[in-house]
């Protein structure tokens, strides 16, 4: 509502609302008029000097003194205009006569009213004060020849007109503010406000963004905007195609935003990219995906949540056909005190408007089979420009006007009390609206009526006047207060993904809908037909008008069930069936080869490491390097601390397993496994037992007390990737595709000897896996794999619950939160990113300089990463935002342990280290 102009006193009195919605201005004639027969007091005053406006479908004159109305001549009616030789006022030089049948009378003492249309035969006499009759009446005569033919061809002839008069209107450089500016581009667009469209010459430089429009309307000859200004930029739908380009400014700037639309989106894109290159750009970027990461976390609220999935989905406030829609949420308007804890007081968020009403559905429903296809349930949408205008027209009278070819709807139709329109959008045959933000923000004055204008009376006799509010509000500004507690309410919380779905998700389109009812005229969403192939100018012409005036859905934001806002600790209902996608199996690389070499750097005692504290108040900036040591040849695979927290154990691409004493600071064990590199290990729970994955195919058990592998498991095809102890179990995966099970029961092991793994189960997987995590109850996985994707299992019956595309490469690690809400991912593509576990929905995507090796918990909303620069980063996921950094190593951190207070690292640059908390 911020950018629609309401004060309509003291404004130049012609504007463009005054014209047909997309009709251009071209220029204006200073003029004396000399009425004739429109009524007495017209008559009285023989002489009006004033303004004759040229535009594409009407010419208008604007009296100077606001007495005198407004006087308007649709071409159309006109049935003639010539030059005016003579007559009554014999003395008359350089004159125009316009004969008409139609006259209409707009804006008598600057009151904003119904127009008045004048339905006679009427002749009206202009004389120029400047210009000569050759200087405007051909163009009068043109643009009247246009308006006697058929639709298609009028417009055709319009935009021929257009073009030769705009190609000849060049932007002046004498406006630009710098003569050292660097010109970039020059184009052509229309800037689009409510309603109106004003083309207009567009100058892009080095420092400046101008628009000059082709007609003087505007307060400013040329509006100029500093690049530094501009705050948000975002490419927009236009007539539910990619032409509009929309610009927000700081308040520095000379207007707050600016939406323009071009001829064709490779011009817009033109335009974007060449202000995105410019170095004086400061945009403040929000990606959406980190929005829905900190709105389901409750650090941003419902409202401003759905602005900017509005914002994203291409709903503008400049533009009328897809203004931002609400919900209703609150469905009881009739009680004197509203409980917002009462769930019944709300609306089921679940269903759209028009399957509110079962009733009303099951008619609808009924004449579907006579219906030709593309079929439909709802003939009219939830979003209009006139439904928009429904709810501001106390407002924004003018625009009303405009909309409705100068008239106010039927009083008793108006929106008049909460009751009734609640009532019709639950019954109505054919009203199925959805709401505003202004009913969720600001002080409600948009349901008053003040000023001078005269909306008509009721058929009880009473005029319109206030909104009736609610018994349950005493006023409009506490009428929006409870309206924006129960949207904020924890009852809208937990369902409001249900609308999101409906309007801006999965449920949008396609099957879903239908099983939703939720479908809408074909010709309300994007890509439903395309406008640029259709040669026949009046066809074309009217599939725009019924696209703007009835209704567009808005861009479809999510394929999949939108996540619920967390409102508890409670376990999230996992997804039970999925569409797979079909993926192709990776082939394993060729292990490098390893040469051994020793190195060894002398470090500070660590006898008396001190503990971190808890795992949440972990401090980067706090942490010191007290041990590091290189004692491998290769990168370093694993590092892990002994359950006793005296040693480290190591393994490395140089096919060594490493043990280090932290007592005795020097190495114990010195352990070549295999041939081919290690990728994995794991201390088992009798802390005498160290598991190791290889690329030779076989998990090795290493016995600290023996020193000696003591079994040796042949589980896999391929090399194994990873392993993990969990619950009793030993989870391995395998670049063969396949993540094994094995059960081991120490308890039952005699002599304290190794029990002997015993096969559980295999979870198959179309390509090799790289990661996993498990919970700590055991029952649920999740998987990465070589071509990017993750899977969740359900492992008390070993089946796939969920599989998605995470990475555009291999997954390098995953992490379930510890509410298991959440899982993260990381890929050799540089991405972070975070997925609700129950939807399996993508909500964070970050994109990273560097590429994260490694990840763990931090406490139950942090995660702690190591890059490929050989930085550890910490992470706040329940905002989506880095918080600190630390250089770590001379390459990448490919793996680290937190655990007993204690930080362990291992880099590429084959060195270990451990960091204390001071």
């Amino acid at each position: 509502m911020a950018f629609l102009e309401t004060d309509t006193l003291g404004q130049e009195r012609f504007s463009l609302l005054l014209l047909d919605p997309g009709e251009i201005y071209f220029e204006d004639f200073s003029v004396f008029y000399y009425p004739a027969g429109l009524s007495k007091q017209q008559s009285q005053n023989r002489q009006q000097r004033g303004h004759l406006k040229l535009c594409s479908k009407s010419i208008v004159f604007v009296p100077q003194e606001i007495l005198f109305p407004i006087l308007k001549f649709p071409l159309k009616y006109v049935k003639n205009i010539d030059e005016w030789s003579g007559g009554l006022f014999t003395k008359v030089e350089r004159a125009i006569q316009i004969l008409t049948d139609l006259t209409v009378e707009m804006k008598e003492k600057n009151i904003v009213a119904p127009f008045v249309f004048r339905k006679e035969e009427c002749q009206h006499i202009f004389s120029l004060n400047y210009a000569s009759v050759d200087d405007c009446l051909p163009q009068m005569c043109q643009l009247h020849r246009a308006s006697t033919l058929p639709p298609g061809d009028q417009q055709a002839m319009l935009n021929a007109i257009m073009l030769s008069r705009q190609s000849r209107v060049k932007f002046n450089t004498s406006w630009l503010e710098d003569i050292y500016e660097k010109i970039i581009l020059e184009t052509q667009g229309d800037r689009i406000t409510p309603l109106v469209t004003n083309p207009g010459r567009i100058m892009l430089t080095s420092s400046r963004l101008y628009f000059q429009p082709f007609c003087n309307i505007d307060k400013w000859p040329v509006l100029k905007l500093r690049i530094k200004d501009i705050k948000r930029l975002i490419c927009r739908r236009f007539l539910l195609r990619q032409l509009g380009l929309e610009i927000f400014c700081r308040d520095t700037a000379p207007v707050s935003h600016l939406f323009m639309a071009f001829k064709t989106e490779k011009a817009r894109n033109q335009l974007y990219e060449s202000i995105l290159h410019l170095s004086d750009l400061n945009l403040e970027e929000t990606r959406q995906e980190d929005m829905t990461l900190k709105w389901s976390n409750g650090f941003i609220s419902n409202y401003d949540y759905l602005l900017y999935l509005n914002s994203l989905a291409d709903r503008s406030f400049n533009d009328l056909a897809q203004y931002p829609v609400m919900p209703w949420v609150i469905q009881d308007y009739s009680s004197s005190k509203l409980d917002l804890d009462d769930e019944d007081s709300y609306r089921d968020l679940s269903k759209p408007i028009g399957a509110l009403n079962k009733e009303r559905l099951d008619r609808i429903k009924e004449r579907l089979p006579d219906l030709p296809e593309p079929k439909f349930l709802y003939g009219s949408h939830y979003s209009t420009p006139g439904y928009v205008l429904f709810y501001l027209a106390r407002i924004a009278p003018e625009y009303v006007l405009c909309l409705q070819n100068g008239k106010f709807d039927h009083p008793d139709r108006m929106f008049n009390n909460f009751f009734d329109t609640w009532n019709n959008v639950l019954c109505g045959a054919s009203d199925f609206k959805e709401l505003i933000p202004e009913f969720y923000s600001g002080n409600g004055d948009f349901l008053l009526h003040r000023g001078p204008v005269t909306f008509g009376f009721r058929n009880d006799g009473r005029p319109v006047g206030d909104v009736e509010l609610p018994p349950w509000a005493s006023s409009p500004a506490e009428l929006v207060t409870i309206l924006r507690k129960a949207l904020e309410s924890d009852v809208v919380s937990r369902k409001i993904h249900h609308w999101i779905d409906l309007v801006f998700g999965y449920q949008q389109r396609g099957e879903e809908a239908w099983k939703a009812d939720n479908v809408f005229y074909y010709l309300t969403y994007e890509g439903a037909i395309d406008l640029d192939s259709i040669q026949d100018a009046s066809e074309r012409r009217s599939l725009e008008t019924q696209i703007m005036e009835f209704g567009q859905t808005p861009k479809q934001l999510f394929r999949g069930p939108h996540p619920q806002r967390f409102m508890s600790q409670s376990i999230p209902s996992y997804i039970l069936e999925s569409s797979l996608p079909q993926l192709t199996a990776v082939q394993s690389s060729s292990p490098p080869a390893n040469d051994i070499d020793l190195t060894f750097d002398t470090a500070d005692s660590v006898n008396n490491i001190s503990a971190m504290g808890s795992s949440t108040s972990l401090d980067l900036t706090k942490l010191t390097c007290h041990l590091q040591y290189a004692l491998h040849k290769d990168a370093v695979a694993e590092v892990r601390l002994s359950p006793d927290g005296l040693s480290i154990f190591s393994v490395s691409q140089d096919s060594f397993l490493k043990m280090y004493s932290l007592e005795d600071q020097r190495q114990l064990r010195s352990v070549n496994m295999s041939l081919m590199a290690l990728s994995s290990c794991e201390v088992m729970e009798d802390n005498k037992t160290i598991v190791v994955g290889c690329w030779d195919n076989k998990v090795y058990f290493y016995s600290i007390e023996y020193g000696r592998v003591l079994d040796t498991l042949n589980g896999h095809d391929d090399a194994v990737s990873c392993v993990k102890w969990k619950s009793g179990k030993l989870f391995t995966a395998s670049w063969d595709s396949t993540v094994k099970v094995w059960e081991m029961n120490f308890a039952e092991a005699q002599n304290g000897g190794l029990p002997c793994p015993e096969y559980l189960g295999q979870l198959d997987h179309d390509e090799g896996v790289t990661c996993l995590d498990i919970d700590d109850e055991g029952s649920m996985m999740i998987t990465g794999t070589k071509g990017g994707h993750l899977a969740l299992w359900d492992l008390s019956h070993y089946y796939i619950l969920a599989i998605v595309s995470a990475h555009s490469g291999p997954m390098n690690a995953c992490l379930m939160s510890q509410d298991k809400r959440c899982v993260y991912t990381c890929g050799t593509d540089s991405l972070l990113k975070v997925f609700d576990m129950e939807t399996v929905t993508e909500i964070c995507a970050k994109d990273l300089q560097y590429s994260i090796c490694c990840m763990r918990l931090v406490g139950a909303t942090s995660i702690l990463v190591g890059d490929s620069g050989g930085q550890l980063c910490l992470w706040d996921m329940d905002k989506g935002q880095l918080t600190q950094t630390l250089p770590a190593h001379s390459g990448a951190v490919t793996c680290l342990d937190l655990c007993k207070g204690t930080l362990l690292t291992g880099g590429s640059d084959k060195t270990v280290k451990l960091w204390k908390q001071q």
